[in-house]
């Protein structure tokens, strides 16, 4: 029997960014290719991707990469490595591929890779020296597989992000018989979603959001918007039966939102009549009472859905008293105080908000310490490497392990970066390579001191407008002065300009702030756009623009 390198590039440590290279006999397989969003001090970061330097160094060796789900921690930074690593082949279910496409798509790559389907149940694969297959998991988006991989090394089985849910939306349940089959054959090393190792018994069933919803929608009167990732089409599907039962229509608000329900739509994963999907341009014309708004935001990101809604800047969409806000998800660690700004906005609208702590309305799409046994005792493998969550998450996963009868020397608690081999049935960690992290600024990707070079060069060629305006205190509202501006490297008789930014940038604060928009970031998008669209229609320059408000 041979040996196989097992090299974690992100997940490990971490919620978010999971990519595990596979390597032997000069091959390697990826198993997912996910990013992370930044956090509080990646400032002006947008995404956060895997190091990939070192598949960049083994590009000639890449064979294939596979996708466990289609979750933006598993696939969003799959255009990015296609970038820079030749791939020569991508491996995912149907629903997986679908999403990819799209996003390979917006990235012009769609050429670039072979593009296989492979559904649990099909024929196992051969690339190089490794054989893989996929097993049916239940999880919070249709089509979740496990990976079993076979190396020289020994038998791998990669969960990917799973539960144990008996009664899913879809029916389609995690396969124990054909995990059971793959244990009594035999299994060197399980590496294991440990989200939510540390919580006790076992996560609900998704089933049990849709009883909630059932419960809840025939006593409500106004509108009712469900917030969730727009990747959890089990709960879209959930809301949307109940709704249409209810003598409601559907409307999907938010980009990706709308994209996802479209392409799981056209493979039948989704199924909401035509004829009771609303545009968000036709609300206006339904009775409030007929509505359910399906939309993003759930994070609350900036500039999503959800967020736009509670801070009165949504072209379609306003909340009004006596309409329900079901916000359908957790908040990811770092996202709990947008979360609750926005819900404070929301109730302060007259809404009535439920969530997590105050309704039965989201379930994690993660098993629980008890599933997690579970498969430990139905694979019954010879070493376990948690994977897939922080430090105290894996070292909760061990533990689990160590209750199941595992030795101690066959638990492997990795890091990003950490060389496992797998040699006859045993592994071990023997070493570690280089496993940072990548930043996606704009357009840019990676050294970050590009970005400030960028804003060197637009400052040297365009100069620098600087809007300040002084708010008075939220309880009082509305602007203490007209809105003064500071500019460099206007040139001379800039003047008559300067005077029409000036009336400009009073006009759009006064109309946000009658129209009772009083987010700082939003006050600051928009007088960005429109000071910016006036400079660059009289002098076809695109000058920094930094707006700046004062609160006293």
């Amino acid at each position: 029997m041979g040996a196989c390198r097992i090299i974690p590039l992100g997940g490990l440590g971490e919620v978010g960014k999971n990519m595990t290279v596979y390597e032997a006999d000069g091959s390697i397989v990826v198993v997912d290719a996910g990013l992370a969003f930044p956090r509080d001090e990646h400032l002006g970061v947008d995404l956060v991707l895997p190091d990939f330097s070192y598949l960049r160094d083994r590009e000639e060796m890449v064979r294939a990469v596979v996708l466990t789900h289609g979750h933006e921690d598993h696939v969003g930074a799959l255009p990015y490595l296609m970038r820079e690593v030749r791939v020569p082949l991508v491996i995912a279910t149907r629903l997986t591929l679908a999403l990819v496409k799209s996003k390979l798509d917006e990235h012009g790559l769609l050429r670039s890779a072979e593009l296989r389907e492979l559904m649990p149940g099909d024929e196992p694969v051969d690339i190089g020296p490794f054989r893989l297959e996929l097993v049916r998991m239940a999880h919070s988006i249709p089509d979740a597989a496990a990976v079993v991989l076979e190396t020289p090394g020994g038998r791998c089985v990669h969960t990917g992000d799973y539960k144990l849910d008996h009664t899913p939306v879809d029916g389609q349940r995690t396969d124990v018989g054909r995990l059971a089959e793959i244990g009594s054959s035999g299994v060197d090393l399980l590496l294991g979603d440990s989200t939510n190792a540390e919580r006790p018994g076992v996560t609900e069933s998704e089933r049990v959001v849709g009883e909630a919803f059932r419960q809840l929608f025939p006593r409500r009167e106004g509108r009712i918007l469900v917030s969730s990732f727009a990747s959890n089409l089990h709960r879209m599907q959930q809301a949307a039966d109940v709704a249409v039962d209810c003598g409601r229509k559907v409307a999907f608000v938010g980009r990706s939102m709308r994209k996802n329900a479209n392409i799981a739509r056209n493979l039948g994963y989704m199924d909401v009549p035509e004829d009771l999907i609303l545009r968000p341009n036709e609300l206006a014309e339904l009775p409030r009472s007929e509505q359910l708004i399906l939309c993003t935001g759930s994070q609350g990101e900036p500039m999503s859905a959800m967020t736009r809604i509670a801070y009165n800047d949504h072209p379609a969409v306003r909340v009004e008293a006596g309409d329900t806000v079901i916000i359908s998800a957790k908040p990811i660690p770092g996202n709990e105080l947008r979360v609750h700004d926005a819900i404070n906005r929301l109730a302060k609208m007259g809404a009535e908000v439920l969530h997590e702590d105050n309704a039965p309305v989201h379930v994690s799409g993660h098993g629980r310490a008890e599933e997690l046994r579970t498969i430990i005792g139905l694979l019954r493998p010879k070493s376990v490497m948690p994977v897939h969550g922080e430090f105290r998450m894996l070292a909760a996963h061990a533990q689990l392990a160590r209750e199941g009868g595992i030795p101690e020397d066959r638990i492997v608690l990795a890091e990003n970066g950490s060389v496992v081999e797998l040699q006859d049935g045993v592994a071990r960690i023997v070493g570690e390579v280089e496993a940072g992290m990548t930043f996606v600024d704009g357009l840019g990707v990676g050294d970050v001191h590009d970005v400030a070079l960028r804003d060197r060069r637009r400052l040297a060629e365009d100069g620098v407008l600087i809007v300040v305006a002084t708010l008075a205190a939220q309880d009082r509202g509305g602007l203490t002065a007209p809105p003064e501006l500071i500019v460099r490297g206007f040139g001379e008789g800039a003047e008559p300009l300067l005077d029409e930014l000036r009336e400009e940038a009073d006009r759009v604060l006064r109309q946000l702030i009658g129209d009772d928009v009083t987010e700082i970031k939003l006050l600051q998008e928009h007088l960005h756009d429109a000071l910016g669209g006036v400079v660059y229609d009289r002098t076809r320059r695109r000058p920094m623009v930094l707006p700046v408000i004062v609160e006293v």
